[in-house]
């Protein structure tokens, strides 16, 4: 390649166009600014090679974040294209492509990085006597734990990178892009599963959850009409039918927020992604709100173990979200709560008397108000605790997922029973407590 060529194929990063808002101190911009001073001449070699590794370091970085694996630079120009959320890519999501005039925009883009997938660094590694670069197009990265990294953001982005390497032009990734954005969205709503609410510079964020239960609603042994009864209202909701908002209560342990995880990975494919918020964030709920309603996916709201002491107002957010504010709740939101408390806000002996008066609320009245909280959720879903026969089931059933554990089925569950006895009762925890210390006792 000419250094004239060279030169102006990384100039045309300043002519995007849908694609532009990254940070100018991305790598994109300050390896483009790198290309540019290596081909008008006018550099000190060591100096510029630092620069690079400068960059070559911040890829690296993003690859183990992201387990990026083969060509790292063809994957960096991917996850540009999928997160890069602007009026483009948010209209595209889960819907494809649309006609319109702005498609030339974006096809003009395309054809730029196209120009960027197929860049030769070999004059610049050549000159300077460098290959870094031939090392992170050919990169093979250290097997590491699932946990260490997000597995489906990387395996979504490897993937597209590969069909984005085999397009033949602008078109072509024009149409594999628009495709990816119609069947998992854009941005961090698109790539990841589930989000906590979090304050930053900004206000209220949304911070991704990058390592999610693989559980689903098979691994919860019975309970087969309330899992039933979520998967109805799931279902419909993710379809864009009406459905209930849902409180699940009953005893610790049995499956509660189990269920509500493997919702998630039921429908994520469906676009159902999950937010979950703690008791002293609810004043954020509206602000949550605000930023999801436009978006083209269906968010539960989650909220693990809710209940409130008599002394705690805010139920009272939760309430006016939910029912009663003067701001609709939109279609795409809906809440899920799990409790151990079948009224969630905890009463005593004076919220029944109607004899006595609190300033100049009745107490009845202060009853109805902690009461109403949990009608406001459509659909309510007991899980109590098993029998002795459920648990047994629980353990045997449990017992069967793991070959290594051999031990007649009337001695597990003789060994069952005295474990329960000693570690917090009967529960499908502690069946699944009880499996995790026998397949403890197995030698590597």
């Amino acid at each position: 390649m000419e250094r004239k060529e060279g030169f102006v194929m990384f100039r045309e990063v300043a002519k995007l166009v849908i694609y532009r808002n990254l940070p100018k101190d991305s790598i994109l911009f300050c390896l483009s600014e790198i290309c540019q001073e290596f081909f008008s001449g006018n550099y000190q070699k060591e100096t510029l090679v630092t620069k690079i590794y400068v960059q070559i370091h911040r890829l690296l970085d993003l690859a183990t974040v992201y387990g990026f694996n083969d060509n790292l630079w063809h994957n960096y120009l991917t996850w540009i294209l999928v997160t890069q959320e602007n009026p483009f890519t948010v209209t595209c999501e889960k819907v494809g492509a649309q006609d319109g005039t702005v498609n030339q925009f974006a096809k003009g883009d395309f054809l730029i990085f196209k120009h960027l997938f197929d860049y030769d660094f070999s004059p610049i590694e050549k000159e300077l006597s460098i290959n870094c670069f031939d090392i992170i197009c050919n990169y093979h990265s250290l097997q590491k734990s699932e946990r260490c990294y997000n597995k489906n953001v990387s395996e979504k982005v490897r993937s597209l990178s590969r069909k984005i390497e085999q397009a033949q032009d602008a078109d072509g990734i024009f149409t594999v892009v628009t495709d990816f954005y119609k069947a998992y969205g854009i941005g961090k709503f698109g790539l990841n599963k589930a989000f906590r609410v979090k304050h930053g510079a900004d206000g209220v964020e949304l911070e991704e959850i990058t390592n999610t239960e693989e559980v689903r609603l098979s691994d919860l042994i019975g309970y087969e009409i309330q899992k039933k009864k979520l998967t109805d209202n799931t279902e419909a909701f993710v379809e864009g039918r009406k459905a209930n908002n849902v409180l699940l209560f009953g005893d610790s342990g049995t499956g509660k927020s189990t269920s509500i995880k493997a919702i998630l990975n039921e429908y994520y494919d469906r676009g159902l992604r999950v937010i979950e918020i703690f008791k002293h964030q609810f004043q954020d709920l509206s602000t949550v709100i605000a930023m999801i309603k436009n978006r083209n996916y269906r968010f539960i709201i989650y909220m693990d173990d809710l209940s409130f002491e008599e002394f705690e107002i805010e139920y009272k957010y939760l309430k006016a979200v939910i029912e009663g504010g003067m701001e609709t709740r939109p279609d795409n939101v809906l809440i899920y709560a799990t409790s151990n408390r079948r009224h969630l806000i905890k009463e005593n002996w004076n919220d029944r008397n109607d004899m006595e008066h609190r300033g100049d609320i009745h107490h009845s009245d202060t009853m109805e108000e902690k009461l109403s909280l949990v009608n406001r959720f459509g659909v309510t879903i007991s899980f109590s605790k098993p029998t002795q026969k459920e648990y047994f089931d629980i353990v045997v059933n449990l017992a069967k997922r793991y070959p290594e554990i051999t031990m007649p089925e009337e001695e597990l569950k003789a060994e069952a029973n005295k474990w329960e006895l000693s570690h917090g009762g009967i529960s499908g925890r502690t069946a699944q407590q009880f499996i995790n210390y026998l397949l403890s006792t197995f030698s590597g």
